[in-house]
């Protein structure tokens, strides 16, 4: 078995030419197939593994999907906030253990400013139920200091004791920044590949002391100093949205009741998990035509590999018809061509995985740079094998029919000379 390996390798090897644009393709649908499932697993896992501990999510009446998005994700702007009498008035509750306050909109240099208390560095969790720690320094204590995720130092440069002017909104405009009252880094976090590495953090009454001379989402014309505002009452009015921790998680669905019944304002809660289940939902028929794509372009190179081994065959009826009359049984030619063609389909797939894996560990960090999300370079998980699988089979399957051809062929067949 060994020799008809060899033979079949050299086989394939002096019909390189013609062969090598059929393993292109393969290994390209292979890349394609392989990539697509890694960045699918990881984007999922980057979505589920964001926040972890929290029962419900509270904020103003919309979307679910947008409020988990803008309060856990930063992706999207809340088009209106809760009063902060009503996340006082929640955190109250009997049946609730914690809360924490969110407070969105503003930025530093294109990444979000997250105002919050203390309790979001006690109680936020990630991942496995895993704390958030600081990796340098300590977290806020005054109202102009600030802790910044790793992918904001690492990206900016920022170090301890170094003074940042955070920008109104997206900051657009120059005369959007609140240059007037700059923060300084006390704290720089671990690293949690969640979208906490690309968040500025403060206090609310830093988020209000930044904004107590705009009107309208501009600056007043008599400006209020950094002093001055130290001295105000920087209690906020309103908060994006309010993270929740109850006692028992028996008691979710009743505080969502009582949420949705609350008389002060109309406010909504809800479940993150199921929340996440729904986006997928939305998002699968995306995916679906995404991987009917795929298929379509490994289908184009299987038929590719059939159409270059069946004309191969008229081109190789001297070839075969020798190896007959050396004593080569059918059976010994039909392994042949399925040989070769398996073995034209495994380089294909192997330089295709080998793309798949340069480029997890090439744009990584580009992705996680720029949207969060960290790509796992580690050993193919069960999908992936069973891609790899189907992809080899699909290569032997596709030399069946060509093999049967030339299995049916005669000794005298390629001998004689053709009239």
């Amino acid at each position: 078995m060994s020799g008809l390996w060899g033979l079949a390798w050299r086989s394939a090897w002096s019909r390189r030419a013609g062969l090598s644009w059929v393993a292109l393709s393969i290994a390209l649908s292979t890349f394609l197939m392989l990539s697509l499932d890694r960045l699918r697993q990881d984007v999922r896992l980057h979505f589920a593994q964001s926040v972890s501990g929290t029962d419900l999510i509270v904020g103003a009446r919309t979307s679910a999907t947008s409020l988990l998005l803008y309060s856990v994700f930063r992706i999207g702007n809340a088009t209106q906030g809760m009063r902060w009498s009503s996340a006082q008035a929640l955190a109250s509750d009997p049946a609730v253990a914690w809360t924490i306050p969110l407070s969105l909109g503003d930025s530093y240099r294109g990444f979000p400013v997250v105002a919050t208390t203390g309790a979001y560095f006690e109680h936020f969790r990630y991942g496995e139920q895993r704390a958030l720690q600081i990796g340098q320094g300590r977290a806020f204590g005054d109202v102009f200091e600030a802790v910044v995720g790793a992918e904001v130092a690492k990206q900016l440069g920022l170090r301890l004791n170094q003074k940042i002017a955070l920008s109104h909104g997206m900051g657009a405009f120059e005369a959007a920044d609140h240059g007037d009252k700059p923060f300084t880094i006390v704290g720089i976090l671990e690293r949690t590949a969640t979208p906490v590495d690309r968040s500025v953090h403060i206090g609310l009454d830093g988020m209000q002391a930044i904004h107590v001379d705009w009107l309208g989402g501009m600056p007043a014309r008599d400006p209020i100093s950094a002093s001055q505002a130290r001295q105000m009452d920087l209690t906020p009015s309103s908060v994006t949205a309010v993270l929740v921790g109850l006692k028992s998680r028996a008691a979710v669905f009743s505080m969502q009741r009582s949420v949705a019944q609350f008389r002060a304002e109309p406010l909504m809660a809800v479940l993150p998990g199921v929340v996440l289940d729904e986006l997928w939902s939305t998002l699968a028929i995306g995916e679906q035509l995404i991987e009917a794509m795929v298929l379509l372009v490994a289908a184009v190179s299987v038929l590719c590999l059939v159409a270059v081994i069946s004309t191969g065959l008229e081109q190789r009826r001297r070839e075969l018809a020798v190896l007959r009359s050396l004593g080569a049984g059918p059976r010994r030619v039909l392994a042949l061509l399925i040989l070769e063609g398996t073995l034209v389909t495994t380089a294909a797939a192997a330089v295709g995985a080998l793309a798949s894996t340069l480029m997890v560990a090439t744009l990584g960090t580009a992705l996680a740079g720029h949207f969060g999300i960290a790509l796992r370079l580690g050993v193919p998980e069960a999908s992936q094998w069973l891609i790899l699988a189907a992809t080899l089979a699909a290569g032997a399957l596709a030399s069946v029919l060509p093999a049967w051809r030339a299995y049916r062929k005669t000794i005298t067949d390629g001998l004689q000379p053709r009239g």
